[in-house]
């Protein structure tokens, strides 16, 4: 790829679309004037001039083509997993020795203690930075970004300045934590000690998110968020990575979305099962904190009156946001509007490419709507709903329907952190909240409990996913958990990704018995999770799986406990 061709990856005046190019070859022949990056056989990123684009975007091209945006979902823990126990035992002390573990997310404080060995030198294999301009960059990072090895952060650490030499930090901190409860070496001074910590790390630091898809997307342009095709070219490269080393790896990604299906259908979702099947690969996805916010809907049509009512209270200086109306086939949805201040926008009719630019007479609001009567990821019917500078007070829906079957329609708003915490439904349905891309069937999908009680976390986003696939599949402890973070400071964290983190350690040590060891050389992500399956820990009186713990909550000394077969 050329210099102009990298600059277009990281250029404002460029939008990315994802395409599948494998099912559908023909759509390459629409862009062969344009730079083309390919991910792996089956996907790719467009880049094009935003010019281009027109009102008519998502029927032209498809819904599944425009990037999602993802945001991040936020040791007595190890004890209470039976890590401590394991490791205490001599012949199962597994601590990860010959494993990666892969992140993607916000970077890593590769000054941290937490991640150097005794030596002092580093326990990263490499860094792949998105974020650093480099029009040079090979096709090994996909031409943009920069990657540091190994040799290059020792040298680093050596330095009085280390980000000179080497200037990928993690601002926030986020990528930080997680990688280091994963696998952190032990620092005795701060009583810490990561799950898997004689492991090996892969990072990837995410670049933001374009400013242009954040404005289609109506996100404030503060809101720290990443898109999808540059997480489908992370995960490729954490694959790539682990190939060319030839050692297995647990990859954890701690980000979510509650753009999509909920269905474990789009790009990034069918890249995800595509390398959670390969042996010596485990992913690990946090559930999501969706459960409590009142962002998801749940309604079915009334028979009688031929709509259901659904009712929207928008806070006070709303930037703006998205809403996503999935309709259940067979049935045919279609809506009409009414606005805080009374004004009707008649019933909109669900005609094949039908899309509306609503300008309301007394409130300072523009409504974008697009039907998609077929989205073509689904098969499944799409209202998507962009709302501009959105009047306070209660908006109200009528969702009407046709069609024999009463399947029902979900909604949902964007995630926490997108939109003001005074923006929600009315009468929310706390279920199917999973963020993609935990509603897919393969990846390892990990809710968060308090330890301390035996509660589940309470803003944990619950199950199951729109095709009632079991999600969450397991549950780790994530309230106040201890761990690292900026400058060398530990602190508590809560979260669901906090339990994928720990999580992602325990897999780097199944991989370490199964492959490593040669226990079990065929283990991949399926295996891993029904080897943590048949060890989980219920309480009484509880029928499992369930929404909102899955199938139990972790325990790896009761998994090998299980292999005894006693």
């Amino acid at each position: 790829m050329d210099e102009e061709g990298r600059l277009k990856i990281i250029s404002e005046n460029y939008a990315d679309f994802i395409i599948d190019y494998e099912t559908i070859t023909e759509r390459l022949k629409e862009f062969e004037n344009d730079t083309i990056n390919f991910i792996d056989q089956r996907h790719a990123v467009i880049y094009f001039d935003i010019s281009r684009t027109t009102r008519n975007l998502l029927y032209e091209t498809g819904y599944s083509v425009v990037p999602k945006l993802f945001g991040l979902t936020d040791t007595q823990n190890l004890e209470e997993m039976g890590v401590k126990k394991l490791q205490s035992t001599v012949a199962l002390s597994l601590r990860g020795e010959g494993v990666l573990l892969g992140f993607i997310d916000t970077g890593i404080d590769y000054t941290n203690s937490v991640f150097k060995n005794t030596d002092g030198t580093t326990r990263i294999v490499s860094i792949w930075d998105q974020s650093i301009v480099n029009l040079n960059a090979s096709d090994e990072i996909f031409y943009y970004g920069e990657q540091y090895t190994t040799d290059e952060i020792n040298q680093a650490l050596l330095s009085d300045n280390p980000f000179s030499v080497v200037p990928s930090i993690d601002e926030i901190g986020h990528g930080t934590t997680l990688a280091g409860l994963a696998g952190g070496s032990a620092i005795a001074d701060a009583d810490f000690v990561g799950v898997a910590p004689e492991s090996q790390f892969v990072i990837v630091k995410l670049k933001s998110a374009k400013l242009n898809l954040k404005e289609y997307l109506c996100v404030p342009q503060h809101v720290q968020c990443y898109q999808e095709n540059d997480i489908m070219f992370a995960i490729q490269y954490l694959f790539n990575t682990a190939r060319k080393l030839r050692k297995p790896i647990a990859i954890c990604i701690g980000l979510g979305t509650n753009q999509g299906a909920h269905d474990g259908r789009n790009y990034l979702d069918l890249l995800i099962s595509g390398i959670a099947e390969r042996m010596g690969i485990a992913i690990v996805i946090s559930a999501g904190n969706e459960g409590n916010t009142g962002h998801h809907y749940f309604g079915r049509v009334d028979q009688i009156t031929g709509y259901d009512t659904v009712e929207l209270k928008v806070g006070q200086n709303e930037y703006g946001f998205t809403m996503e109306i999935w309709g259940q086939a067979p049935g045919i949805y279609s809506i009409d509007i009414v606005s805080p201040s009374g004004e009707y926008i008649p019933r909109i009719p669900a005609r094949l490419a039908e899309n509306r630019e609503i300008r309301f007479l007394f409130e300072n609001t523009v409504l974008l709507i697009d039907y998609l009567l077929v989205e073509a990821q689904t098969g499944d019917q799409l209202i998507f709903c962009r709302f501009k500078n959105p009047a306070p007070g209660v908006w109200k829906f009528r969702v009407y329907g046709k069609g024999d079957i009463n399947t029902g329609f979900h909604i949902w708003l964007p995630m926490r952190g997108f939109i003001s915490e005074e923006t929600y439904f009315v009468r929310p349905n706390p279920d199917t909240t999973i963020t993609n891309p935990g509603n897919g069937m393969l990846p390892i999908t990990i809710t968060a409990y308090d330890h301390r009680n035996q509660s589940i976390y309470r803003n944990a986003s619950r199950g199951y996913s729109r095709e009632n696939i079991i999600k969450p599949d397991l549950a780790a402890p994530g309230v106040e958990v201890y761990g690292p973070t900026l400058n060398g400071v530990f602190s508590t964290f809560s979260g669901t990704s906090m339990s994928a983190a720990e999580v992602t350690g325990v897999a780097a040590m199944l991989l370490e018995w199964g492959i490593v060891r040669g226990n079990y050389i065929y283990m991949d992500t399926l295996e891993v999770k029904k080897f943590l399956i048949r060890g989980v820990k219920r309480l009484p009186n509880i029928t499992y799986p369930n929404r909102e713990w899955g199938y139990g909550m972790i325990d790896i000394y009761r998994t090998f406990e299980s292999l005894r077969g006693e």
